[in-house]
């Protein structure tokens, strides 16, 4: 068995495992609350599924980047719905709620539109090599690796709350394992190619993770803890998605170096971000406790007197 073999296969079972453990922590209110809200529906997919590929293509044609490299950007800017996100959401103090039911939602919605806005914007990207991906097979490898394990998680916390609160921290260690071995293999594999990323590229990663931020905010709606809700779930991108796309797709090339680099980048920017805003949070808890009981304090003296 080859290395590329190796990744292929760890990868798609670690996707499996992944949405499996995913779905034994998703209740299915969480779901039916977001998924009535419809117009925080619609900004979600209009961000997630329109502006952030919009601004990765813009910085890739800004930054002539090359084909695969390329390649690997537009993968993960197709595939939202991170499990990353409610924990982020929740070191920020915004709406876990709207979150978790954003992140299954738009999960599962990527198995069919991944494939289908990849078919149409990496022939955008060819240059000195098509890139083309096979929709129909990219769409059934999705729904057997993400969709269906994802469903068959939600299933159980539904039906058997309690069966699905026994497995689920067995399935998370095992989950984070999985992940650490991929990002391990490839790293070792890839070294050199990541070791080799010039300033210019992660500036212009840079760039793309605040494009993704400043989407998600404007798409949030007026609250606040909704908007930092669907801040770090817009910048956040399902990197195992991306994974299994780039090794089944483009296996062996640059598309999933790069898809791994941004990966990484992405997920460290968004928990600065997340950190950033719990704290900044917590100072204001504080801050207005301080001040209500120095006022209460003070009506106390007053009816003393």
């Amino acid at each position: 068995m080859t290395t590329e073999q190796l990744i292929n296969i760890l990868v798609t079972v670690t996707l499996i495992e992944m949405m499996m453990a995913v779905g034994l922590g998703v209740s299915f209110a969480d779901l039916v609350g977001v998924a009535k809200n419809v117009p925080i529906l619609i900004r979600a997919a209009i961000a997630n599924y329109v502006f952030v590929p919009a601004s990765t293509i813009v910085l890739l044609l800004l930054f002539q980047s090359q084909s695969m490299i390329a390649a690997g950007f537009l993968i993960l800017a197709v595939c939202p719905g991170a499990p990353f996100g409610p924990p982020c959401t929740t070191i920020a103090k915004g709406n876990v709620g709207v979150s978790v039911g954003l992140m299954v939602l738009l999960a599962a919605s990527s198995a069919l539109m991944a494939p289908l806005l990849l078919s149409g914007l990496l022939p955008l990207m060819s240059k000195e090599e098509p890139l083309t991906v096979d929709t129909v097979k990219l769409v059934g490898t999705l729904v057997v690796t993400q969709l269906l394990p994802l469903s068959l998680g939600v299933a159980v916390r539904h039906w058997r709350p309690l069966l699905a609160a026994r497995l689920q921290g067995p399935a998370n260690r095992v989950s984070l394992v999985l992940n650490l071995m991929v990002v391990g293999i490839i790293l070792v594999t890839r070294f050199g190619l990541l070791a080799a990323i010039p300033p210019r590229a992660f500036a212009g990663m840079s760039l793309l993770l605040l494009a993704s931020f400043a989407v998600g905010w404007l798409f949030g709606g007026r609250e606040t803890a909704d908007r930092k809700a669907m801040t770090l779930t817009t910048s956040l991108r399902n990197v195992g998605v991306g994974l299994v796309i780039a090794s089944s797709s483009f296996p062996g090339t640059s598309a999933v170096t790069a898809t791994l680099a941004y990966g990484l980048f992405e997920i460290f920017g968004s928990l600065l971000l997340a950190y950033w805003w719990g704290r900044r949070a917590t100072v204001h808890d504080r801050t207005t406790a301080k001040s209500g009981n120095l006022l209460a304090s003070a009506a106390l003296r007053e009816t003393l007197q």
